[in-house]
């Protein structure tokens, strides 16, 4: 992938920032960001001498000596959107609790089920956010403000906002969720508004470009691990057991090669980014059958995009209220393939399938996750303040960074089969299909 310009890491801003942060009295503060400081994207020796001059850099996120808004004055919006995933209530609840003691701000509105609910406030009336309402929230899984897909009326979303007075919006999202939060930041500033928008990624596939880790997905690579452990006891519990385990990945397969790594006990691991044929001497019909005959036993990853193409049938594929295509189900395609194919060849044989999906992205955070979604909230606070617009909070080389929306969008981050992860799954299973 190329490397983004200086003009595409460029973050927008409402305007100049006049106003000292509360923040410059706490003894217990981080230190302010020296806006002079960039965080250089590459880390790569050869490749920061094959760009010669000036590398690519992101702004740093954290805290502002000046800020553009009067915390006095500012009223704040939260809203969760898209599918769930674990992290949610903690980074509303990091926002909420850094808003209210840090920059003393008084108003904060909790917008229910996504973008409907600040399409439609009076059908879904806006919480009120306190820190004693958020008291505990860290400490379940899904979203308490409520979740939903689909567009909305894009001038509602923005009449809301005004007539709510509101003067930041945080956008907890996937792709879709921040390409909204994108649009409503254009409609704001093609109206001349000062109101900025931040948003926090949320993609439990961890396939948002420019940010090497989104929250959720360490939970999600945890939760993952967990069952592929029982896939594979239910596998050497009977003979020629098969465990198939199907784990989320739409289009890219972090979860299910990360989730292979951390099992140690994948024989096979199914990617969206590598084809893959079930027939031949080459196909993986043929490779578990050989792994049967060695073993007696085998534990099978997908993806859930993985193989679409095997299911292909000719017709217009269907799509979801997010503009989405409806996957089809390889999980059970699979698990149909290869009892027919064991029956076929005779083969005395089980196969156990599992598929752990909506256990697994309604789950409290485990420990690094929980640490990431703090992380992340606090520095949404602090961008918003300081006038950041239609930026996200991303982790780049161990640091927390601002990032333009529409470059974090504009492609989506796919694992690569070149590189050190899938060589390292090659590794671990042994599988050559």
């Amino acid at each position: 992938m190329p490397w983004p310009t200086a003009a595409q890491l460029a973050v927008s801003t409402l305007g100049e920032c006049r106003q000292p942060s509360p923040l410059a009295g706490d003894g217990a503060r981080e230190p302010f960001i020296d806006e002079a400081r960039r965080v250089i994207l590459c880390a790569d020796t050869v490749e920061l001498d094959e760009l010669g001059g000036a590398p690519p850099s992101f702004e740093p996120a954290g805290p502002r000596a000046r800020l553009f808004f009067d915390p006095a004055r500012v009223t704040c919006g939260i809203l969760t959107c898209g599918g769930l995933c674990p992290g949610l209530n903690n980074v509303v609840r990091a926002i909420v609790l850094r808003l209210a003691y840090a920059y003393r701000v008084r108003c904060i509105y909790g917008f229910r089920y996504g973008y409907a609910g600040l399409a439609q406030p009076d059908v879904y009336e806006p919480q009120v956010l306190v820190p004693d309402k958020v008291e505990h929230l860290h400490e379940r899984g899904g979203t308490a403000l409520g979740s939903s897909r689909g567009p909305q009326d894009l001038g509602r979303m923005v009449d809301t906002l005004v007539r709510l007075d509101v003067n930041i919006l945080f956008v907890i999202g996937g792709d879709g969720g921040l390409r909204g939060g994108s649009a409503i930041a254009g409609e704001i500033a093609r109206r001349g508004l000062s109101i900025a928008v931040v948003g926090v990624p949320k993609t439990i596939d961890n396939d948002l470009q420019w940010t090497w880790r989104s929250f959720g997905f360490d939970t999600a690579v945890d939760a993952a691990r967990t069952v592929l452990a029982a896939a594979h006891e239910e596998a050497r519990g009977a003979w020629n057991g098969v465990g198939l385990v199907k784990l989320m990945g739409r289009h890219s397969g972090f979860i299910a090669a990360h989730g292979t790594l951390a099992s140690g006990d994948v024989n096979f691991c199914l990617v969206p980014e590598v084809p893959f044929t079930l027939d031949g001497p080459g196909g993986f019909l043929a490779a578990l059958e050989a792994r049967l005959a060695a073993k007696h036993h085998a534990l099978v990853v997908v993806a859930e995009g993985a193989g679409q193409e095997l299911m292909a049938d000719g017709g217009a594929p269907a799509h979801d209220a997010s503009g989405n295509v409806k996957l089809k189900d390889v999980g059970t395609f699979l698990r149909d393939r290869i009892v027919a194919h064991l029956d076929a060849r005779g083969i005395d044989g089980v196969v156990r399938y599992i598929d752990p999906s909506y256990t697994i992205r309604s789950l409290p955070t485990n420990s690094f996750d929980a640490q990431l979604c703090l992380s992340l909230g606090q520095h949404a606070v602090h961008a918003g303040m300081a006038g950041r617009t239609d930026v996200l909070v991303g982790v780049w080389n161990q640091r927390f960074t601002h990032v333009p929306i529409p470059l974090a969008v504009a492609s989506r981050r796919r694992l690569d089969p070149g590189a050190e992860l899938w060589q390292r799954v090659l590794e671990s299973t042994g599988q050559k299909i």
